[in-house]
């Protein structure tokens, strides 16, 4: 049975899931992931915002070895070297990720993409295990 990666970060298994950040009450700043706290002025009136499911590729990078500890995914032979990119979510926020894309020459800063749920490593109990990530939009 599929787990996530990180359960209080998304909305999946929803069909169409969306990434779950926090609104400060007092200043208005979003942040993924949610906090009880605000970064920007430590109010604590902060309350769930779910964030936009389409985004714009700011920036982006390709990761060819496995990252260290707390890393659990594939590693040695088995790891496959990904895309990570800097995604703008409408006006709310900018969004860290995993991107489904890994060749340089199918990325361009400033395409559309979308969220979307992709298999991450398989739990020691066997469990295929979810994680979030940003796949290109074809225009």
């Amino acid at each position: 049975m599929p787990k996530a990666l990180a359960p209080d970060i998304s909305t999946w298994p929803e069909a169409d899931p969306q990434l779950i950040a926090s609104r400060c009450g007092d200043c208005d700043a979003t942040v993924f992931p949610a906090q009880p706290r605000c970064p920007r002025c430590s109010g604590d009136r902060m309350s769930q915002a779910l964030l936009p499911r389409n985004g714009t590729l700011v920036a982006w990078t390709t990761q060819g070895f496995p990252p260290g500890p707390p890393y659990l995914g594939p590693g040695g032979k088995d790891f496959i070297p990904f895309g990570v990119g800097l995604v703008q979510l409408g006006d709310v926020i900018r969004v860290e990720g995993r991107l489904t894309e890994n060749d340089p020459e199918k990325l361009q800063f400033g395409m559309p993409v979308e969220l979307t749920m992709i298999p991450f490593a398989t739990g020691a109990d066997g469990d295929e295990i979810i994680t979030f990530a940003f796949r290109p939009v074809s225009s």
